[in-house]
């Protein structure tokens, strides 16, 4: 019998499972593949252009009718100073020379953020639901996605968080543990201050606020949903678990590596991006530092990730991974779904008998 919670009814879907919205990783494939087993898929919408987001998202929706999820950055644009350009710049120098890439070019900020085309391109699509990142968007834009009938959903990495997004009219809270993949939500925490575990995270922000909470971080299989469920979450967001899915759209070197990795191997870094992420090791997370505010750092690290030295294919290409990665299936989605909501109810079940 599955398991029905305050999120699953409040997103209509069969089981409290849902799909980080992995950007780049997570395909129309995938999303669709979660949704039709009864999860919450995701398109990574998050660094789509607003054309590519309309078309990635209709091909969603030829694979689909069962709700999804579209997910957005709300953070600040920064502004990049000559000093701290040309600093970067020197920093990036000698392993742009290394590896025949020339000078470093002048850095710049990826148009990513939610501006307003993407808030153009979101009222038109109308998924079922929308997330946010980093916080969220402006009041008015986010009262027209409400408007809009579109159910929002928002990450906090601490409870000052979470009751900031309660406060600000989010249908639920996605609680992401310090276990978690990517980067971290937070935006109310300054430099790399504040990450909070899973286990210590959910309880405290399902005491703290009225909305649905849904846990994030480290959970990868049925024993980890029935903890997110016993802490008083009424589901689990997973990302690491779906990345060795075929339907994904990671890089063979990035699957090879998942297939190997256990929770020691990963490292939280700034130097992808410029914000906080948790990833796998590779030479670039070992060398290179966050000179630039996010996402600055993206216009410098970009062009190291077509670079592939001699025996280290994947020495900078950013390959997030949460601590849970070695309890990962290679399997199709929907197999996936199936077997940690299958694993939930019987872990449940034995705790009850």
């Amino acid at each position: 019998m599955p398991i029905r919670t305050d999120v699953t009814e409040l997103l209509g879907i069969e089981h409290p499972i849902l799909q980080a919205p992995m950007a780049s990783a997570a395909t129309p494939a995938l999303a669709a593949a979660v949704s039709e087993a009864g999860g919450l898929g995701a398109l990574g919408s998050s660094i789509l252009p607003p054309g590519e987001l309309r078309s990635q998202t209709a091909e969603l929706r030829e694979q689909t009718r069962q709700p999804f999820q579209l997910n957005f950055f709300c953070h600040a644009e920064p502004e990049l100073g000559g000093d701290a350009a040309a600093a970067a710049r020197e920093h990036f120098a000698s392993l742009y020379g290394e590896l025949g890439l020339g000078e470093p070019p002048e850095p710049s900020v990826p148009p990513i953020g939610f501006d307003a085309d993407r808030l153009e391109a979101l009222l038109e699509l109308r998924p079922p639901v929308a997330s946010f990142h980093f916080g969220l968007p402006e009041p008015e834009a986010l009262e027209a996605v409400r408007d809009a009938g579109i159910v929002v959903l928002a990450s906090a990495t601490t409870v000052a968080e979470a009751v900031w997004l309660e406060e600000r009219g989010v249908d639920a809270v996605v609680a992401q543990g310090a276990e978690a993949g990517g980067h971290r939500g937070s935006f109310l925490v300054d430099g790399d201050d504040g990450p909070v575990g899973t286990l210590a995270l959910v309880p405290q922000v399902v005491d703290a606020v009225g909305v649905p909470v849904i846990a994030a971080g480290g959970i990868a299989d049925g024993r980890g949903l029935a903890a997110a469920l016993a802490l008083g979450a009424g589901a689990a967001q997973i990302g690491t678990a779906f990345l060795p899915c075929p339907e994904t759209g990671i890089a063979p070197v990035y699957r090879e590596a998942l297939r190997n990795a256990r929770a020691e191997a990963t490292t939280i870094t700034r130097a992808f991006s410029g914000r906080p992420a948790r990833a796998l090791k590779n030479r670039l997370t070992g060398e290179l530092e966050g000179v630039l505010p996010y996402p600055a750092q993206l216009s410098l690290t970009g062009p190291l990730r077509s670079v592939e030295p001699d025996g280290d294919p994947g020495a900078f290409h950013p390959m997030w991974s949460g601590q849970g990665a070695a309890l990962a299936l290679e399997a199709p989605a929907a197999e996936v779904v199936v077997s940690i909501a299958g694993g939930a109810e019987r872990t449940l079940g034995s705790l009850s008998s």
